[in-house]
């Protein structure tokens, strides 16, 4: 990796080393029903109260959060979300009772895991590479 006119050595790539990963519950395939990308969009819609608003946050396209929830609903075998038309607010997105709870346990799940990859990456990388 070039940084201007000077190449990094080994010793300076490796310290710069970052575990990284993907997880998501899935049905007997390799086909995600849910990971970190539906749970961000979840984590939005309960922030903004706005599906619209949410995929505008993401970058992502009202179709595709829509496609994504509906699979996910499927996927899990309970309503994510409801959604509320009309009105002075021109409708709202909230989620679900078991939206709300599905969002949080992911959540804590999520975090161990990822705590659990940053200890295993200190135990065999930084303590053995002196990083």
């Amino acid at each position: 990796m070039s940084v201007g006119m000077f190449q990094m050595s080994g010793d300076e790539k490796i310290s710069r080393l970052k575990p990284r990963f993907k997880l998501w519950l899935s049905l007997d395939s390799d086909r995600g029903g849910f990971g970190i990308g539906k749970w961000e969009l979840l984590d939005a819609i309960d922030k903004y109260g706005s599906l619209s608003s949410a995929v505008n946050s993401l970058g992502i396209s009202y179709r595709k959060a829509w496609g994504d929830l509906k699979e996910s609903e499927k996927f899990l075998g309970f309503k994510l979300i409801e959604k509320h038309r009309g009105g002075n607010l021109h409708g709202e997105t909230v989620l679900t009772e078991q939206g709300k709870i599905f969002l949080e346990i992911f959540k804590k799940f999520y975090n161990d895991i990822e705590k659990a990859v940053d200890e295993a990456f200190e135990k065999y990388f930084v303590n053995n590479l002196l990083l």
